[in-house]
């Protein structure tokens, strides 16, 4: 009888969740390697010119940092589709598969340490994530991209994106300027704000681009053209900071930290706006919340072990102190200079 729950609960997984499935995941290979892509063209831009994490843009005219760009837009593209077959909770979250790929490929290539605890901490990501795969919700039945903008519009909505946008400005003009090299949940907090509110647009204009090739033109409607402005907006800022983010701060530390705080709010963007949660049970919603603290424990170990090594020579923590911002540590004790963060004797 429990076996055949089960497969009750588990086989009925529609063509679309599928379709939107595989492209996630391919989304995702294609992204985790972009990290590491880009994060060497920032470096060779960074050399010979002015750092993107200090308002530079010198990485514009390096051939390898748009190598990673176009390798990040098919991955992104990827995701686009996914989004149009397939619910935000059930496609967002497979995005800690780019977790491990960055931190294992930023290891490899980039000589980035990468402590076992912060490998615990991937599997906790992983594991998390397909918690709340294996528990999301269907997809919404949607006719038309005006009830998409019903939705969008409704009170509750609108006063999220009311509280985004304002608390992007407020990170943007206020904290970055002062805090940016030194604090990386700024950069990481605007890339995660915006990020959810462009993942509602573009599930938005995928559903209508779907419904257009299907035989119903959405794009004789003007919410179809107000979706993809939001979008290219929304996206700009996204990869505009999360390149600042990825030149000051370790990779294999920006990739999770990232994931976990854009998959949250998108998937918190999918509940207010298309109502996820009123389609499923109780057990079912603590299960998902269940697999979010498994990701947020698994962030936590990478971002607590960014700097260690393993081995018995380990060097002690140094905490921070008033005077150390001269000698290159920030307020966080995060290293200024990433190459002075452990020194050998």
């Amino acid at each position: 009888m429990d076996t055949q729950s089960w497969k009750d609960v588990y086989k009925g997984m529609s063509s679309d969740n599928i379709k939107g499935l595989v492209l996630a995941l391919s989304s995702s290979l294609f992204i985790g390697a972009s990290f590491i892509i880009k994060k060497k063209g920032l470096k060779k831009a960074g050399a010979s010119g002015v750092r993107a994490g200090v308002g530079g843009y010198s990485y514009l005219y390096e051939p390898l940092w748009w190598v990673g760009m176009i390798t990040m837009i098919v991955g992104e593209v990827a995701n686009f589709a996914a989004y149009a077959f397939a619910p935000a909770i059930l496609v967002t979250p497979l995005g800690a598969l780019s977790i491990i790929i960055s931190a294992v490929l930023a290891r490899i290539i980039l000589r980035e340490k990468l402590h076992t605890f912060g490998i615990l901490g991937c599997a906790l990501c992983v594991v998390g994530s397909t918690t709340i795969v294996l528990h999301a919700p269907q997809e919404r039945e949607i006719q038309s991209v005006k009830e998409v903008w019903d939705l969008a519009t409704e009170p509750a909505f609108l006063l999220y994106a009311v509280v985004v946008i304002i608390a992007v400005l407020i990170l943007i003009f206020h904290y970055l300027p002062q805090y940016g090299q030194t604090h990386i949940m700024f950069y990481i907090g605007v890339c995660s704000l915006m990020g959810s509110l462009s993942v509602m647009s573009v599930k938005a204009l995928g559903i209508a681009l779907k419904l257009t090739l299907s035989g119903t033109n959405q794009l004789i409607y003007p919410q179809t053209w107000a979706f993809t402005l939001i979008v290219i907006v929304c996206v700009l800022t996204q990869m505009n900071y999360l390149n600042k983010a990825l030149d000051t701060f370790n990779t294999a530390v920006v990739s999770p930290i990232y994931y976990v705080m854009f998959t949250s709010l998108t998937i918190l963007a999918s509940i207010i706006m298309f109502k996820d949660w009123d389609r499923q049970n109780p057990t079912q919603i603590v299960t998902e919340m269940c697999g979010f603290v498994t990701i947020l424990s698994g962030t936590f170990l990478l971002h607590k072990t960014k700097d260690m090594v393993d081995g018995p020579a380990m060097l002690p923590v140094r905490l921070p102190k008033h005077g150390d911002e001269e000698n290159g540590f920030g307020q966080e004790g995060i290293p200024l200079r990433r190459q002075d963060s452990l020194r050998l004797p």
